[in-house]
């Protein structure tokens, strides 16, 4: 496996981009040139300079150093809301594939029901409801997207609870448990982690897409879709405020879009030749 992943061009260029943005997010505080909050309304709107290598936005800000910390936000959001999803969705799934019966086609009835609203509509009810703020915003988008993998994680343990070696184990007397947490969940733990690398692109997508409709983070947080928003004022006069944060989301997607789907390849080669 390791030794198909190096040699796959297109994994090796999505790890190289994760593993950017990744350690931009870890050493925003050493990396960072300025203050990302520091606020100068003498200097707002500057060109690039030695003192900040991509100018300054409508307050005054670095905006370099807020580029910077806004992987820290965006990964720090992202990440943990994703493997809750996975854990959630891996759980349900798994519990539903391996009791069938009854259990199943209630735990089907109710994906199809949440699937029928698209995840947007359902956050922005539940914001609408519950209020604003990031909290809300993360709850809001589990409570809407953890149907999502449920459902297709179910589909992976249903066709491992199929095969010959469950009924074996079953026959020497295995726990339904032990069967669960040391044959099923195991075997398709490969594909839970593409489903989750694939997955995070979206949610980096959607949570920027939040703060860029103004319902994420808090006012002035150096956050890609904040940034976004707070430069749409500006967009006629200083395009390039609303051209940064937009690349930064793009290589960020495009990183973990890749490798996920370089890592789907190489897993289940049978469904690409198809």
């Amino acid at each position: 496996m390791n030794k198909a992943l190096l040699k796959n061009k297109q994994a090796l260029i999505g790890l190289g981009l994760m593993l950017f943005v990744s350690m931009i997010a870890v050493f925003a505080p050493f990396i960072a040139p300025n203050d990302p909050n520091q606020i100068d309304t003498l200097n707002k709107f500057l060109h690039v300079s030695p003192a900040y290598p991509l100018g300054t936005d409508q307050l005054g800000r670095c905006v370099l150093s807020r580029l910077i910390f806004g992987a820290r936000y965006s990964l720090g959001i992202a990440v943990p809301t994703l493997l809750a999803l996975g854990t959630i969705g891996l759980a349900f799934g798994t519990a539903a594939a391996y009791i069938g019966g009854r259990l199943e086609r209630v735990f089907l009835i109710v994906c199809d029901i949440f699937m029928a609203f698209p995840p947007l509509v359902i956050v922005l009810s539940l914001v609408g409801a519950l209020g604003q703020g990031i909290e809300i915003i993360l709850t809001a988008v589990i409570f809407s997207m953890w149907v999502w993998y449920a459902k297709v994680l179910r589909t992976y343990a249903r066709i491992e609870k199929a095969k010959d070696y469950i009924l074996a184990s079953k026959i020497a007397g295995c726990s339904g448990l032990r069967i669960v947490f040391y044959h099923i969940i195991p075997n398709i733990l490969p594909q839970c982690i593409v489903i989750l690398s694939t997955g995070i692109a979206s949610l980096i997508l959607m949570v920027s897409g939040f703060s860029f409709l103004g319902l994420g983070f808090e006012a002035g947080t150096p956050e890609w879709g904040a940034m976004l928003n707070q430069a749409r004022s500006s967009f006629y006069a200083h395009p390039r405020l609303v051209v940064y944060p937009g690349l930064c989301i793009l290589i960020t997607a495009a990183g973990f879009n890749l490798f996920g789907e370089a890592l789907r390849d190489m897993i289940s080669p049978e469904e690409v030749s198809e």
